[in-house]
């Protein structure tokens, strides 16, 4: 869930009303946000740099009320101070919602971006727009860039599905092209820069930058880089790294000529459409936007942005059975007004026309409409009531067997551990003597760290890292974990599913081999599985069956056998995967499934 900050006064004098910080607080509640932290930049620099990091930058910041404010993922309108402001005061009944439309330029000639075929191997898509005679003061300008920051993490995905470039329209010209050219081939000044690079060099300069680093693998492979030209062949942007310093926008900008390449258009078009519509509020004439023609690769014209109204129709009766109320046609049609969807009643008495504006985008389905009418109603004023039927619930098996195992377990002097379910590669792999390519693992697509890229197979790493940080501690160490691991399967419809292993091991100055065996036959008791000497035609019970495993000791392992199938393993751990662990004590180790109890 994003956290935008906006300073209190700003958000204040935009709405006309002074709060208390508590009024404010109820405001958001019954608009279904929820305003985090009241703070300062002062206190939130100390909070992250520390009293003693850079005292001076900490000393020089503002003082000002900062509201830290949490917006639901899916609402891309609430990320800026501007339509924060215009939803609380539609959600007020102060205003009504705006109406954005397309206003064609004085001279009748829209700026034209021209999509080259070539760009189709790295971003193919592209959509463009302009806002006309703007007026940014320093805080509209802060909240511009703001909200261009909040897209590009949010919906953006990091600027791998679409990447926004703003320019000063004043200072180039179009027509504009798209196109896709070899990083040599590419020359121009990076934007606060004042040296021409060209692709090459621009991605070894900004390979160490603390922000831009993490989108240079978008394209770094690629053969050819995106890139967008004006009719004077001056680099308006490098997609998805950076803007052209010639085309960068200020305070003194008047035109502002947006465009966003994609890999994805639909995301695109939202991205485009809530910049322009929370934005035009600054045009001389608000809420009005130029489109741009946007010329596809197969010579067809398309023209952006689109800022459609998409109406829905909703039944009153099932929107009362859903949320649980008994409010009119009339009432409802209301309260959706009040949250930015203007509805009314159609003739049908049971009929409500809903009206989807470009800025609700989350809207996808009635059932958003029905969460709107809730959020309105207010979900305090929603009575409690007992269902119509009569229903015993119940827990459900697995969980219920866990539960009665980890209390036995538990009595039987282990105690109980609760680890991470991902883990490193090595983890399940390198340090068990086993090859990763063996190992029928979910990996990571993106992993953050070194420690989380894969999902676990076995419990046994999570356990060994736990005896390692905890080697201080008197012997013996008798640790036991009951969870899911996770297995490659593609028979499921997921392509993996879910196991719940038992896991226990005893970390002693001998082995204790005998400790985990005990503790096999307790829970075998248990689970009333009988101990049997070797397989049979009628088995029902279990018994041990050597095996050779890379992770634990020659001739010290064993398959757990039940009805025939080996449900898991018992033994002596190898010293070189002690070793891995930075473990000097021997441990027997016991794991086995136990979903064929349930």
């Amino acid at each position: 869930m994003p956290t935008i900050g906006v300073k209190r006064d700003l958000l204040f004098e935009a709405l006309g009303t002074k709060y208390s910080d508590d009024d404010f607080q109820q405001l958001c509640f019954a608009f279904g946000l929820e305003l985090d932290e009241v703070t300062t930049e002062k206190q939130m620099l100390t909070r992250e740099q520390g009293k003693s990091d850079d005292a001076s930058s900490i000393a020089d910041a503002s003082e000002e009320i900062i509201y830290r404010i949490d917006i639901p993922a899916n609402r891309y309108d609430l990320l800026c101070l501007e339509g924060l402001v215009t939803s609380l005061l539609v959600f007020q009944g102060k205003i009504k919602p705006p109406k954005f439309e397309l206003c064609e330029p004085k001279d009748g000639k829209r700026q034209i971006l021209k999509i080259l075929p070539e760009t189709a191997c790295v971003r193919p898509y592209a959509v463009a727009a302009v806002l006309r005679d703007i007026e940014f003061t320093q805080s509209s300008y802060d909240s511009f860039i703001d909200l261009q920051d909040k897209l590009h993490q949010n919906i953006c995905r990091k600027r791998a599905l679409v990447a926004i470039g703003t320019h000063d329209l004043d200072s180039v010209q179009g027509p504009f092209r798209y196109e896709a050219r070899s990083p040599k081939d590419i020359n121009f000044i990076p934007l606060n820069q004042n040296k021409t690079m060209n692709g090459e060099e621009l991605m070894e300069f900004y390979n160490n930058h603390s922000q831009l680093k993490q989108y240079l693998p978008i394209i770094r492979d690629s053969p050819l880089y995106p890139v967008i030209y004006d009719a004077n062949d001056i680099v308006l942007s490098l997609p998805p790294i950076i803007n052209g310093n010639h085309s960068k926008i200020s305070l003194n900008t008047k035109n502002v000529f947006i465009e966003a390449t994609a890999t994805d258009l639909t995301k695109a078009k939202i991205v485009l459409d809530t910049i322009v519509c929370m934005f035009s509020t600054h045009c001389r004439k608000k809420f009005s936007v130029e489109p741009c023609d946007i010329i596809q690769p197969d010579g067809t014209i398309v023209t952006y942005p689109e800022l459609a109204v998409r109406q829905e129709i909703i039944s009153t009766n099932k929107t009362n059975k859903i949320i649980g109320i008994q409010e009119t046609p009339e009432n409802i049609a209301d309260m959706l007004t009040r949250m930015y969807l203007e509805a009314e009643k159609m003739t049908d008495e049971d009929s409500i026309q809903v009206s989807i504006p470009p800025t609700r985008h989350d809207i996808i389905h009635n059932c958003d409409i029905y969460e709107d009418v809730a959020i309105a109603y207010g979900y305090n004023n929603i009575r409690k009531t007992l269902p119509s039927f009569a229903h015993i619930a119940k827990q459900y098996p697995l969980n219920k067997l866990t539960e009665q195992l980890r209390e036995q377990v538990a009595q039987a002097g282990f105690t109980e551990t609760l680890t991470f379910t991902l883990c490193s590669r090595d983890d399940v792999a390198r340090k068990l003597n086993k090859m990763i390519d063996h190992i029928p693992a979910v990996h990571i697509a993106n992993p953050k760290t070194l420690e989380f890229q894969v999902v676990r197979t076995t419990l046994l790493p999570g356990l060994l890292k736990t005896l390692a940080a905890n080697r201080k501690m008197p012997l013996p160490l008798k640790l036991f974990e009951i969870s899911d691991v996770v297995i490659t399967d593609n028979e499921t419809e997921v392509g993996a599913r879910n196991e719940r292993r038992l896991c226990a091991i005893n970390c002693n100055k001998t082995a204790g081999f005998e400790v985990v065996h005990g503790l096999l036959d307790r829970v075998m008791q248990l689970l009333e599985v009988p101990w049997e000497s070797s397989s049979s035609s009628v088995s029902k019970g279990y018994w041990l069956q050597a095996v050779d495993d890379e992770t634990y000791f020659p001739g010290r392992c064993a398959h757990i056998m039940h009805k025939d199938v080996a449900i898991g393993k018992i033994g002596v751990l190898h010293p070189t995967v002690l070793q891995a662990f930075e473990l000097i004590t021997p441990c027997s180790v016991l794991e086995f499934n136990i979903e064929p109890f349930v």
